[in-house]
């Protein structure tokens, strides 16, 4: 396609995004529930198809991600400011922002996991037995939900002890710092914290 043709083309769209959407937009921005579902439906199959199911792989993720995207875009909507073209735009951006969290998430997931794993070998007894055995088998299940879930369970302080030390890998001294304990207090904060840890998640 040529740069007249592209000019012509991105004319045209726009030109009908003036003509369509942006009355939509002022409906649904003044509480017009149907212009709203009509205007996140013109875009909702573009969206899935052409921002987020290529950038997850899974579907069932990727719709839940389609639904976070329209959730915010809902509460956001009176955020938005026409600039001559289409929505789609602005909710493209969003989407991908949703998909950047994702991942960010289980990033932050599998390393929580991998500290967790690498904290019960440390505190397991030695050589082979029923419970390395159990811990060893529950800390394979471990992804990123179930962790966040059971993150959010706990004590806060525990919480923030675990975060400090075994996701973001502070020293002992600076965690205790922060925490405003000797490092022996923090020593014993922590082991119990990643005990209350394995205990809410074993209880799901």
């Amino acid at each position: 396609m040529s740069k007249a043709e592209h000019k012509a083309r991105a004319e045209a769209a726009a030109a009908e995004a003036a003509q369509i959407e942006r009355p939509l937009v002022e409906r649904a921005q003044a509480g017009d529930r149907a212009a709203l579902r009509e205007l996140l439906g013109r875009h909702a199959d573009a969206l899935f198809a052409q921002v987020i199911l290529p950038r997850v792989g899974e579907r069932a993720t990727a719709e839940d991600i389609l639904k976070a995207t329209m959730v915010t875009a809902i509460e956001k909507l009176d955020t938005f400011s026409w600039q001559g073209r289409s929505i789609y735009f602005w909710l493209r951006q969003i989407a991908a922002n949703k998909v950047i969290d994702h991942h960010r998430k289980n990033q932050r997931g599998r390393r929580l996991a991998d500290a967790l794993k690498n904290e019960a070998e440390v505190q397991a007894p030695p050589g082979p037995g029923p419970e390395a055995s159990l811990i060893a088998a529950e800390e394979r299940r471990l992804n990123g939900e179930r962790i966040a879930q059971t993150m959010a369970k706990i004590n806060p302080r525990y919480r923030r002890a675990i975060e400090m030390r075994l996701v973001e890998e502070r020293s002992r001294e600076e965690c205790a710092d922060a925490l405003e304990v000797s490092v022996g207090t923090f020593d014993v904060l922590l082991f119990r914290a990643v005990r209350a840890f394995r205990k809410s998640f074993g209880e799901r």
